[in-house]
């Protein structure tokens, strides 16, 4: 096949190119420039999308011996991932980035230039599985539970999914590092990014005030109404949040505060115990199914709302379009905005992603 191999400059999207190189694959690097004014130099493990990231992947893709090219998508992912990310903090909602910039830009601008050109797939690092079922794919977790990626890759159409190859899912990350310097890419001991890379200091709250400004509102316990403080904008909270409240009188029983829940427009922040963070319902909307098939009544399920965590054995069903989750097991600090993914368990060959929704309220 034709291969468009997404390059970040990483050593999981290097070994994911040159697997496909090996595979026979007629592969094309393409390194995604998605700021408009790209840092010089990564700090530490912070960040991605610097001009030093472009430079590893034309390294790695000359080590390969394949045509690279740098693709400017920075106006796209400043309007459907940063922009939406602003608008969803400013609404009172906790998006995920990554699941954003998987589903519009990844595989959905990528994909659609991909296509164009005459390619027959994107390939790229994650570690998730895929495979065909009778035609159908079938989007699954990787081999490294600790790397699996499958959520964030959740939101992609079955379409999409036949279009794309995963060649880390059936690797652990300790042996992809391994396989790296055999191959000797440079990149074979480069930290991964972590936090969001269009935040590389790690500060979202002052990235959200100097874009939003400062939208002062009350601090309120939950339980009594009692007013317990001052802040800046509710943009600067997220459900479950423990630490940065800036109250400064402790709990009546001396346990810490969280937040239990956002009202934008009353600017009003709600706090309380840990014990009211327990969520046992969520309804979530926008569902997307890879494998084509909706769920068919009440479905048994584990379903996960975070990108690492956050799971519980659970029966989901469709209700008037929205996807209601009835979970066996309480989970804390679930917040609209978040996508929630149902997977059917599988021991033998990893779980199998059901769909996913944006979660639109809980109880």
């Amino acid at each position: 096949m034709r291969v468009l191999a997404a390059m970040s400059g990483g050593v999981d999207s290097a070994v994911a190119a040159a697997r496909a190189v090996e595979a026979g694959h007629d592969v094309v690097g393409v390194h995604l420039a998605l700021s408009a004014k790209p840092g010089t130099l990564r700090t530490g493990s912070r960040g991605c999308c610097t001009i030093e990231d472009a430079h590893d992947a034309r390294r790695a893709a000359d080590i390969l011996d394949i045509p690279f090219y740098v693709w400017d998508f920075a106006e796209r992912f400043t309007e459907e991932v940063v922009e939406t990310f602003v608008g969803e903090y400013a609404a009172g909602r906790t998006p995920n980035p990554c699941v954003t910039c998987n589903e519009k830009i990844k595989f959905e601008a990528l994909l659609e230039k991909a296509m164009a050109l005459g390619f027959d797939a994107v390939c790229t690092g994650h570690y998730a599985r895929l495979s065909v079922v009778d035609g159908v794919p079938e989007l699954r977790r990787s081999a490294d539970e600790g790397k699996d990626q499958s959520y964030v890759l959740a939101s992609l159409t079955p379409e999409q999914l036949r279009h794309a190859m995963f060649p880390l899912g059936d690797s652990v990350k300790a042996d992809v590092r391994v396989e790296a310097e055999r191959r000797g890419l440079p990149v074979a001991r480069k930290p991964d990014s972590h936090d969001i890379c269009f935040i590389p200091d790690g500060d979202t709250r002052s990235f959200l005030e100097k874009r939003l400004g400062q939208r002062p509102g009350d601090l309120v316990d939950a339980e009594t109404g009692a007013v317990l403080g001052r802040h800046t904008g509710v943009h600067g909270f997220t459900v479950g949040q423990r630490k940065g409240l800036g109250i400064d009188a402790p709990a009546p029983d001396g346990r810490p505060r969280y937040v239990l829940a956002l009202e934008p427009v009353s600017g009003t922040v709600k706090v309380g115990s840990a014990k009211d963070l327990a969520v046992s319902r969520i309804e979530a909307d926008r569902p997307i199914w890879p494998s084509e098939t909706p769920l068919d009544g009440p479905t048994e399920c584990v379903a996960q709302v975070r990108a690492h965590g956050g799971t519980a054995s659970a029966v989901a069903e469709v209700v008037d379009g929205r996807v209601v989750v009835e979970l066996r097991e309480p989970l804390r600090g679930v917040a609209p905005g978040q996508v929630v993914v149902l997977y059917r368990p599988d021991a033998d060959a990893g779980d199998v992603v059901l769909g996913s929704a944006k979660i639109a309220a809980t109880a």
